[in-house]
């Protein structure tokens, strides 16, 4: 078992073992063993992109090497969620290897990532072996454009897990923004999903003399527009999800005369749309919302094919933290950087809001009562700071960043300013050198709520084929 110390422990939550802190222990335990090896995970996707991961672990005989299994599962685990891939070789540690394969299995703890990974995402079967270093394919992660298409008439959507957004933007030039609660979680009749979806567009629609383009952000994976696997149309029954939402956007598309029509996950378009308003590349975006999206602009502005599922990535290490009701598995981003934290929060809190509600109005609650300077509420929102800069704090270990951009429901009102001065205080007393060269910031109240909306406007080319640029990733 290793000890962390937090330098800032999150006031409701004292147990919380930040993952940064946790692997920085680690780390120095193996600094001291002479038997340490080298651990390189490789994953491989279908379309011939590929990624490694090196890292020190300690030797096979080391009487802490139960922590080795430890951090080579939950590296795997956050790996697997930011770079995707559906085969997996090990070299270094033959032990890792067997480990590992036994755990990411149809039999194991994380059978949920094994199927996700797998025929849900890739089309393909899940695999995990060991491999000599020399066999392991070179790195090969290719950059795509993503949006920043302004002329004409379009239309934007943003479809969460509590609401829609819509928008009509002429030659770059927001005319209109909407907001529609919805609840599609466990909704079972497709009609439902297609028909909320055509309503946002049509609203938009109104505002303009015709339609030239329409692009969307949802929650969700995505490829070439075909819906893979997303969270949100969770209710709906295997049969009627092949049969009516795999190809959603295809049916919406030829509604509107096959206008170009483009969607891309959520989380990629809020890093697309921080970018925007940034004019800047190396752009995290984190989206705290229903649950927690996350995307990635490279520094040169273009996007990589990596999943970036932040919110399935470990963030707490502890045995027992709080789990995530749909993949099963624990410390996970989902229940840390989302409304379902707030919702968690509030009972520690001790607020006493009925057990059956929505996690939306839970978080609704919450902001009226930090409004009237509620102690409590103060609270949730300082525990949501400690979180959200240890994440931040693990994330810098596998991504170049200049700018973190956070958004969605959650950082709205002034909760979002208090969570973002927490975040920072962590930084600089944590990871001084990450703070140093990164901004956490927060996107203006409009753009915080509607930004995705108005950035997925500017996805499709128009000319261009609707769906002929290639886009899976991540927040289901």
């Amino acid at each position: 078992m290793l000890t962390t110390s937090p330098f800032l422990s999150p006031p409701l939550d004292p147990d919380f073992v930040p993952a940064a802190l946790w692997n920085r222990a680690y780390r120095a335990i193996v600094a001291t063993d002479p038997k340490a090896r080298t651990l390189v995970i490789s994953l491989e996707r279908p379309d011939g992109g590929a990624s490694r991961h090196r890292s020190q672990i300690l030797g096979a005989a080391h009487l802490s090497s139960a922590l080795t299994l430890r951090y080579a599962e939950r590296l795997l685990k956050l790996l697997l969620w930011q770079r995707g891939g559906c085969t997996v070789r090990v070299a270094g540690a033959p032990d890792v290897a067997a480990h590992l394969a036994g755990v990411y299995s149809p039999a194991g703890s994380r059978a949920f990532d094994y199927a996700f990974m797998g025929e849900k995402v890739y089309g393909r079967d899940f695999s995990i072996g060991p491999a000599e270093v020399s066999d392991l394919p070179e790195e090969r992660t290719s950059g795509v454009g993503l949006g920043r298409h302004f002329d004409g008439c379009r239309i934007g959507f943003d479809i969460g897990g509590s609401d829609r957004k819509a928008a009509a933007v002429i030659d770059g030039r927001v005319v209109f923004s909407d907001e529609t609660p919805w609840d599609p979680y466990f909704q079972r009749d497709p009609q439902y999903h297609i028909s909320g979806i055509q309503d946002s567009i049509e609203k938009a629609a109104a505002h303009l003399p015709r339609v030239d383009a329409i692009g969307g952000s949802a929650a969700g994976v995505y490829v070439n527009n075909e819906v893979r696997v997303a969270s949100i149309f969770r209710g709906v029954a295997p049969g009627d999800f092949e049969r009516h939402i795999r190809r959603l956007f295809f049916t919406l598309q030829e509604r509107w005369s096959g206008v170009p029509f483009e969607v891309a996950n959520d989380g990629e378009v809020a890093a697309l749309a921080g970018s925007m308003s940034l004019g800047d590349g190396a752009v995290l975006g984190i989206s705290m919302g229903t649950s927690q999206a996350g995307g990635y602009v490279r520094l040169g502005g273009d996007i990589t094919s990596w999943l970036n599922e932040l919110s399935f990535a470990p963030v707490d290490y502890r045995y027992g933290a709080p789990r995530d009701e749909w993949s099963g598995d624990s410390g996970c981003g989902v229940q840390y950087l989302s409304q379902q934290a707030v919702s968690r929060l509030a009972d520690k809190a001790g607020f006493g809001l009925p057990a059956g509600m929505p996690a939306a109005e839970r978080l609704v609650a919450v902001q009226g009562f930090l409004a009237k300077g509620d102690p409590r509420a103060e609270q949730v929102y300082d525990t949501l700071g400690c979180y959200l800069g240890y994440a931040i704090g693990h994330y810098s270990d596998f991504y170049l960043l200049r700018h973190v951009l956070v958004m969605g429901r959650v950082t709205s009102g002034a909760g979002g300013e208090r969570i973002l001065r927490k975040a920072r205080e962590v930084l600089a007393a944590e990871f001084p050198a990450v703070a140093s060269r990164t901004r956490v910031q927060m996107p203006d109240e409009k753009d915080k709520r509607h930004g995705q909306a108005i950035a997925a406007a500017s996805l499709p080319a128009i000319g261009e084929t609707a769906g002929s640029r290639a886009r899976h990733t991540d927040s289901t």
